[in-house]
C-alpha cells in the first residue's frame, strides 16, 4: 500500500514532460520542474539506480527558487532614472496619489506600490503602513513620490513635514530614503536634489 495518494499525471497545460535526459539549461529546466508532482519525483527516484537524477531534481528545484527570489525589476541608480520612472507610473492617476518603489541594496526595483489614494489636492500618507510594506517586502532602501493632479510640482509645507517624518521612522528600521518626488507639469521636484533628504 502506498504511503502517498497517486497524484495525477494530467496537466491543464499538457502532459507531464518525459523524465529522460536532462535540459541543456536552467530557464529550460524551469517549465520541466513547475509540472512535476511529488508522485514523478518518488517514481523517477524508485527507478535510477544511483543518486544522480535526484541530484538533477534538487538542482532544478534551487534553480527555480534562484528565478523566483532574485527576479528584480530595472536598476534606479540615478535621479533621472528613478524621476522617468516614476513619471511613468503616476502621470496618468487623476487624483493625487501616494506611491513607493521599494528597492534592494543596489537599488533594483523590488515593488511599485500605491499605497494612498487621495482626493484632487492631497492624500492622507501613513509612515507606520509604509514601513510595514518595506518590511514585507525586505527593502533597503526606498524611493517615494506623489503627483499632483494641478500640475503644480512645488511642495507643500505638508510635503515638506511628511518627508522629514517618514524620513525619521524609516532610519529607525535600517531602511534608507532615497528621494521624494513631486510628480507634475514638466520637471518633478526632487527632495534630495534640493538638499532636503
Amino acid at each position: 500500500m502506498p504511503l502517498l495518494p497517486a497524484v495525477s499525471t494530467h496537466r491543464p497545460g499538457g502532459p507531464v514532460p518525459p523524465m529522460g535526459a536532462p535540459p541543456t539549461s536552467n530557464m529550460e529546466a524551469i517549465p520541466m520542474l513547475s509540472s512535476l508532482t511529488v508522485q514523478d519525483a518518488i517514481g523517477a527516484a524508485s527507478t535510477t539506480p544511483n543518486s544522480e537524477h535526484d541530484d538533477w531534481i534538487v538542482a532544478q528545484a534551487i534553480a527555480l527558487l534562484e528565478h523566483r527570489l532574485y527576479a528584480s525589476g530595472p536598476t534606479l541608480t540615478w535621479p533621472d532614472v528613478a524621476r522617468d520612472y516614476l513619471r511613468l507610473q503616476l502621470m496618468q492617476e487623476p487624483s493625487e496619489v501616494f506611491a513607493v518603489v521599494f528597492l534592494t541594496t543596489k537599488h533594483q526595483v523590488i515593488a511599485f506600490e500605491v499605497l494612498f489614494r487621495g482626493t484632487i489636492d492631497s492624500a492622507d500618507v501613513h509612515p507606520r503602513v509604509i514601513m510595514q510594506r518595506a518590511l514585507v517586502h525586505n527593502a533597503a532602501a526606498l524611493i517615494v513620490a506623489h503627483q499632483h493632479p494641478s500640475g503644480g510640482t512645488e511642495p507643500s509645507t505638508a510635503d515638506r513635514v511628511l518627508t522629514q517624518r517618514l524620513r525619521e521612522a524609516l532610519d529607525m528600521i535600517d531602511v534608507r530614503m532615497l528621494d521624494h518626488f513631486v510628480i507634475g507639469k514638466g520637471e518633478p521636484y526632487s527632495f534630495a536634489l534640493n538638499g532636503l533628504i
